[in-house]
């Protein structure tokens, strides 16, 4: 009895010393570890002024540094090396060796982040929170070394593969050089800002053949003849925006996304700073991740899609705007037709022609449809911290044709950039899913609102 006794009391104590699984081992990762990572970048990148095309090129090199350095933990994905230009094959894990790939995934993200942005203590500050956070999980200490080693080296090779766009050479080239030929774009007010990014189209697509692949028609000639078929464009906007709905309104503030809105009083100036076009579909792509439970690796594919697409995008309609150098609707409407007018937007500094909004959204509308289904329903959020109320939108695809409808709203394109953008944003986003291996889905409008949701994967 008493071995009994004692085998049942060692017993005991073997069962009352037993240290529980620490929480990194049988919790599943969080996807909103993630997810808040790339809400950091966004918010540094709108403290530190990104024009729309340099904070697409961020997003895409970030999230692909997280795809990749969590890809070794899901072996059902495959890398991007050999799929996007350029890109050769990333660093891969040690074998037998022990990572905690979320950790290297986050740490990936944000020291390409880091890298590109101006304001790089703020996210040096979020990163030690972050390790914190992974510490308190139980992730062992060499572990968590190794990781986040992963994680930099990784980095590492997106980086010097970005050293290699041609993006350090463009800051070097001349501005835009300013004419008075007629139809050709100049500075509007109320800062006259020089022309942005006038040498976008240098830069290495990511998956693109060339910045103009898919040049969009040219825009009808500049010709202010009463009843010419570009001034009837110009009249267009000029009458759309003297008789404005509260829907077009609302419509218009929504998907403004301008970056850095300038406001005058009396001889002061100030600035109002915003998320760009681009920022606002990747908080787009965070909220689809979230609404269908997304797991992280699927997050990190959703963010790489679509950025991916979004930098192309980018690159094609820049390619254009300095191509066509098209005057906006606001010089042309206060030279000819009324001197007093302004637009519900303040116009932004680079030429018109094509719309980038309609570009980019419908590039991004059609990877988000890829990754999450044809007729995914769900509340626009993004734009609540600046003010601004919720949206709600039936897919996708509807909310990209909104998005492009917006900007002839607000006074600062004209019908042809915008219905010619779509096209072109259709092309490019096509394109890019196709190079990914991604089936490429017909617009809804296209399919009929009976459209069966699907899934596809880098796979």
């Amino acid at each position: 009895m008493w071995r009994t006794m004692t085998g049942a009391l060692l017993l005991g104590a073997m069962v009352g010393c037993a240290r529980p699984e620490p929480a990194y081992r049988t919790q599943p990762p969080d996807p909103e570890w993630l997810h808040e990572a790339v809400k950091q970048v966004t918010d540094v990148m709108v403290h530190d002024i990104f024009s729309p095309p340099q904070a697409s090129r961020v997003y895409a090199y970030a999230s692909i540094a997280a795809y990749e350095a969590l890809r070794p933990a899901y072996p059902g994905y495959r890398s991007l090396a050999g799929r996007l230009n350029d890109l050769q094959p990333v660093p891969e894990p040690e074998p037998d060796q022990t990572y905690y790939f979320p950790l290297a995934g986050v740490q990936a993200l944000l020291r390409v982040g880091q890298a590109m942005v101006f304001t790089e203590d703020r996210i040096a500050a979020y990163r030690d929170r972050v390790h914190a956070r992974f510490r308190a999980l139980g992730v062992p200490e060499p572990v968590f070394a190794r990781s986040v080693a992963y994680g930099d080296a990784v980095a590492a090779h997106i980086l010097a593969w970005a050293d290699q766009d041609r993006y350090r050479e463009t800051r070097s080239y001349p501005k835009y050089t300013v004419t008075d030929a007629p139809g050709r774009w100049r500075p509007t007010p109320p800062a006259y800002l020089d022309g942005i990014e006038p040498h976008w189209r240098e830069i290495r697509p990511f998956v693109l053949d060339s910045a103009a692949q898919f040049a969009p028609p040219p825009p009808l000639p500049y010709d202010m003849t009463p009843g010419s078929p570009f001034y009837e464009q110009v009249r267009e906007v000029y009458e759309v925006g003297l008789g404005l709905t509260e829907e077009q309104a609302a419509i218009a503030a929504f998907w403004d996304c301008n970056p850095y809105v300038m406001h005058t009083r009396g001889h002061a100036m100030f600035a109002t700073k915003k998320i760009t076009p681009g920022g606002h579909w990747i908080g787009i792509t965070a909220i689809a991740a979230r609404q269908t439970g997304a797991d992280l690796m699927q997050a990190a594919e959703a963010y790489a899609v679509t950025s991916i697409a979004l930098a192309d995008a980018f690159i094609s309609n820049w390619d254009e705007k300095y191509r066509s150098n098209l005057v906006r609707p606001e010089t042309v409407i206060n030279q000819h037709l009324d001197e007093a007018w302004t637009p519900l937007l303040q116009t932004p500094p680079f030429p018109e022609y094509t719309s980038g909004h309609s570009v980019i959204s419908t590039a991004s509308a059609l990877a988000l449809t890829a990754l999450f289904g044809e007729a995914v329903a769900f509340d626009d959020t993004t734009e609540v911290e600046y003010g601004l109320p919720v949206r709600s939108f039936t897919s996708f695809v509807e909310a990209s044709q909104e998005a492009a409808i917006s900007r002839l709203y607000g006074g600062i394109h004209y019908r042809m950039a915008v219905e010619h953008g779509v096209e072109q944003g259709r092309a490019v986003g096509r394109f890019v899913l196709d190079r990914l291996g991604m089936p490429s889905p017909a617009l809804a409008a296209e399919q009929g609102p009976d459209a069966t949701p699907r899934r596809t994967a880098l796979r």
